[in-house]
């Protein structure tokens, strides 16, 4: 088994702790099923969040869908002029047979145009 690392974001269209949950738990949900992982294949999860977002810490999200036992760190993005607002990134190390390019990198919503290389 090796361990691998998978990117995802998502906009956000308020700054709502409620909607974060919704937005980054559906983020969390599309990166575990486009890879087929449980859970217990994460190792680690990396958040970042625009600093226009204030209203909670998007890794409350990943707590709220059960992941509980991973660790889980929250940064803020640096604040570049011209980037996209209200997105929360993920860096998420996981456990997988999958080889680095079959990894499936999940960009939702309009920010799929932060990596149109890689965005499912």
């Amino acid at each position: 088994m090796a361990v691998r690392a998978v990117r995802g974001a998502v906009q956000l269209e308020r700054d709502e702790a409620g909607h974060m949950d919704e937005q980054v738990g559906a983020l969390l949900t599309a990166v575990l099923e486009r890879n087929g992982l449980t859970a217990d294949d994460l190792i680690s999860i990396w958040f970042t969040a625009t600093p226009d977002l204030h209203s909670d810490f998007p890794a409350a999200a990943a707590r709220k869908l059960g992941i509980v036992d991973v660790p889980l760190i929250c940064a803020q993005e640096l604040d570049i002029a011209g980037a996209m607002p209200r997105v929360v990134r993920i860096l998420a190390h996981i456990e997988t047979d999958k080889p680095r390019d079959e990894v499936n990198h999940v960009y939702l919503g309009a920010a799929a145009a932060l990596r149109k290389d890689i965005a499912q």
